[in-house]
C-alpha cells in the first residue's frame, strides 16, 4: 500500500485498469475552503481499492487541464464513491470541468440506514463499520501551501482509503432495509444539487413551501 503524489494531473496509464473492485473510484477533495467560487480546488486524491491512494495537487494559478484526471472522472462506466459527494462534484465540475458521475455517497447511505444515531461523519463510519480508525487532524490545515506535509498526504490519502469497503457494507444495509432504491434515487439527483449549489441556490431549499 503507498502513497502516490502528482502534481496538476495523473501520469499517463494510472487507474486504467476498470477490472478492479468492478471498477470503482474513491475520490475525494481538499479546496482552501468551503464556498466552492472562492476556495480554489487543492488536492484530488483518487484510489481504486487496490491499496494505493494517488493525490493529486493543484498549483495557485492552476489552469486545471487535467485530461487524465477528468477523462476517468467523467467516465460513465465507472462509480464514483464519495464521503458527503454534493461538495466534492460541485467542487470538481467547477474548476476540473467534468461532472464526476455516476456516484455513490456514504454519507448519504450512513444517514439512511444509520437512523440510530447523528453521527455520520466518516471516522464515525470507519470506527463502527470497519474497526479502523482515521485521524481528522489536518483537515483545517492550509492545503493551498507550497508543499504537502506527510501528515497532510497521509490525512488525504485516508480520506479515499476505506471508501470500497464502506460502500461494500452500506449497500448491504440499505438492502437489508429496502431503502437502495430510494439511496440511488438521492445518488441520481446529486449532479444537480452540485449545479444548484454553484449556481447560487447552496442555502436555498427550492423544495420548501416558502
Amino acid at each position: 500500500m503507498a502513497i502516490h503524489f502528482h502534481e496538476e494531473d495523473l501520469p499517463d496509464g494510472v487507474l486504467e485498469d476498470a477490472s478492479i473492485s468492478g471498477g470503482a473510484l474513491a475520490v475525494d477533495t481538499e479546496t482552501m475552503g468551503l464556498v466552492t467560487h472562492r476556495d480554489r480546488l487543492c488536492v484530488v486524491q483518487i484510489s481504486d481499492g487496490s491499496g494505493d491512494e494517488h493525490l493529486v495537487r493543484f498549483s495557485p494559478g492552476s489552469d486545471y487541464e487535467a485530461p487524465n484526471l477528468t477523462r476517468i472522472l467523467g467516465d460513465e462506466n465507472r462509480v464514483k464513491l464519495f464521503h458527503y459527494a454534493r461538495f466534492d462534484l460541485a467542487a470538481i465540475s467547477y474548476y476540473l470541468g467534468v461532472m464526476a458521475t455516476p456516484v455513490f455517497c456514504t454519507k448519504i447511505a450512513s444517514k439512511l440506514v444509520r437512523t440510530y444515531t447523528d453521527r455520520h461523519g466518516l471516522k464515525n463510519l470507519t470506527d463502527e463499520l470497519l474497526g479502523e480508525s482515521i485521524s481528522k487532524q489536518q483537515q483545517s490545515s492550509d492545503w493551498g501551501g507550497p508543499e504537502l506535509n506527510e501528515a497532510q498526504r497521509e490525512y488525504a490519502a485516508s480520506d479515499v482509503r476505506f471508501l470500497h469497503r464502506l460502500h461494500d457494507e452500506l449497500t448491504l444495509r440499505l438492502e437489508r432495509e429496502g431503502r437502495m432504491h430510494i439511496a440511488q434515487a438521492c445518488f441520481d439527483f446529486l449532479p444537480t444539487r452540485a449545479e444548484l449549489d454553484i449556481a447560487g441556490w447552496a442555502e436555498n431549499d427550492i423544495f420548501n413551501h416558502s
